[in-house]
């Protein structure tokens, strides 16, 4: 297959992946986190009262300037230019699944039918990861820049690997550490040449985080410090996890290990270290974690968090499953074709597999099996399960909190700080901040950066504890700078509000002093 068909493919599955399944968001997860972080680079005075960009965590990556740097070229807005990279980034890991397939010894055809049920994504449940992250952070454009990496090197193609894993250390430097591990392994014969360009990117990261406060690699996490990430960003504690999860781990890499025998013959030197080791590491991630963070309390590990190396156990299932039915369909051994199928795609389409099966996906995944039996001499049906497949995640954005965002953008001043003291562990305050570019006193989305930075958390968790389960107090609140709150209807004060809609009640909290 020419090159510019085969990228156009992979293309067309990124934009498939990227509008249908497992689909995007904005807003609604860690964007919530970086825009506010980049708008305030691009202009200090913007959000220059918010905790979270006063703290922030970004000295590591160049994911911030990157982003400005295209906005500013193309003149588009962050949203677009953001959006842009996601769908760029997934087609080449797209393309990295395609050619580890092609590695397998498959035709194109089939090898695009592998590449199509990779793009599928997966979600890894205790470390809360995806292969295909919903919305355009860091680890979302590194993660397939990696897959893509793999590719190249299951071609021999070694430099052009390294430079890929290079870019992809740019963006996020803990998603790449596994995958250096391996690389540097079987680059050994070439006196590990291949690693140059991610030599030269870690020198680049080092020499931009020069300087920069806040973030600890050594010494251990207090007592306090542990407190608040156990209550905020548990699933960093393995201790934390249910049961059912370890299991369902162990469970598939039981499943690639068979799918892996199945497919000995097919498996060169090139592609066999990547696809025992990374999950192998995986595995090994659990204890380590434990050992690492439950026992020696080392304050790096909540940073690095190396449980989502997990990832690969998954990934290494769902690509093993996906080429060991099209190896059996293609000689013909149909009932186990269907097996393998049907698990290839229940790995996307149902979390955990020991919390008990759901039946919409165990059927789902069943007809999906069938049709891809077809699917292997005729790949365009493998878009079917794009259509298909139920997105996983609800849209939060809404016309009052649209209507919100703009009047406080256009009618408070940009040092106005909000607070929403009944939205719980709601989102919507996050959202506010990014739209509206008013900064919010607290809110439970910007507390899952306590994991980073120890003063960021007890500041974070001091105001927390004033504001959660508490009376609404305004005299209190404007002692800590609070300008505005935010209510829902049904805790309407008895004052005249600042603005109101179906949604949202403002009040002044000056005058809620009068």
């Amino acid at each position: 297959m020419k090159r510019l068909p085969a990228a156009a493919t992979c293309l067309a599955l990124a934009l498939l992946s990227f509008f249908r399944f497992p689909g995007h968001t904005w807003l609604q997860q860690d964007t919530q986190i970086y825009v506010p972080i980049i708008e305030h680079q691009s202009d200090p005075a913007v959000l220059r009262n918010d905790l979270l960009v006063q703290k922030s965590h970004v000295a590591f990556t160049l994911y911030d300037e990157a982003a400005r740097v295209l906005r500013a070229v193309s003149g588009l807005g962050l949203r677009e230019v953001l959006g842009a990279q996601l769908v760029v980034t997934r087609a080449l890991g797209i393309w990295g699944f395609y050619l580890m397939a092609t590695a397998l010894g498959f035709e194109i055809g089939p090898a695009f039918l592998i590449a199509a049920i990779c793009a599928l994504g997966v979600m890894v449940r205790g470390p809360q990861v995806l292969s295909f992250e919903y919305e355009p952070t860091p680890r979302a454009f590194a993660l397939p820049l990696v897959f893509c990496a793999i590719g190249l090197a299951a071609h021999r193609r070694h430099f052009a690997a390294g430079a890929a894993a290079a870019v992809a250390l740019l963006y996020h430097p803990p998603t790449v550490i596994p995958f250096l591990v391996v690389f540097a392994v079987v680059t050994v014969r070439e006196r590990f040449l291949p690693l140059i360009p991610c030599a030269l990117a870690g020198m680049v990261l080092a020499l931009h985080a020069y300087g920069e406060g806040g973030q600890s690699f050594f010494g251990t996490i207090t007592p306090l410090q542990e407190q608040i990430q156990r209550l905020r960003t548990a699933y960093v504690w393995i201790s934390t996890w249910h049961a059912a999860w370890i299991v369902h781990y162990c469970l598939l890499a039981v499943i690639a290990a068979v799918a892996f025998a199945r497919l000995r013959r097919r498996i060169k030197p090139e592609l066999a270290p990547f696809l025992l080791v990374l999950p192998a590491l995986g595995l090994l991630s659990m204890p380590a974690s434990w050992a690492l963070l439950e026992r020696a309390k080392w304050v790096l590990i909540p940073q690095v968090q190396p449980l989502r190396t997990l990832l690969y156990v998954v990934v290494a299932a769902q690509f093993l499953t996906a080429a060991a039915a099209v190896h059996a369909a293609m000689r013909r051994r149909i009932p186990e074709a269907v097996v393998w199928f049907f698990a290839a795609y229940l790995v996307p389409l149902q979390q955990v597999f020991t919390e008990g099966l759901e039946w919409t996906a165990l059927l789902m995944a069943a007809g999906l099996a069938i049709v891809a039996l077809q699917a292997v001499r005729h790949p365009v049906l493998a878009v079917l399960a794009f259509a298909i497949a139920p997105r996983g995640y609800p849209d939060l954005h809404t016309p009052q909190l649209a209507q919100l965002s703009a009047w406080a953008r256009g009618a408070t001043p940009r040092d106005a700080v909000f607070l929403f003291p009944d939205a719980g562990h709601n989102l919507d305050p996050g959202i506010f901040r990014a739209e509206a570019l008013r900064a919010i006193f607290v809110d439970w989305k910007g507390g899952g950066q306590v994991n980073y930075r120890g003063d960021f958390a007890e500041e974070w968790w001091a105001r927390w504890q004033l504001v959660s389960n508490s009376p609404i107090d305004p005299a209190r609140y404007e002692a800590f700078g609070v300008s505005y709150i935010v209510v829902r209807p049904g805790h309407r004060l008895p004052r005249a509000a600042a603005f109101e809609n179906a949604g949202y009640v403002v009040y002044r909290v000056r005058e809620l002093q009068k």
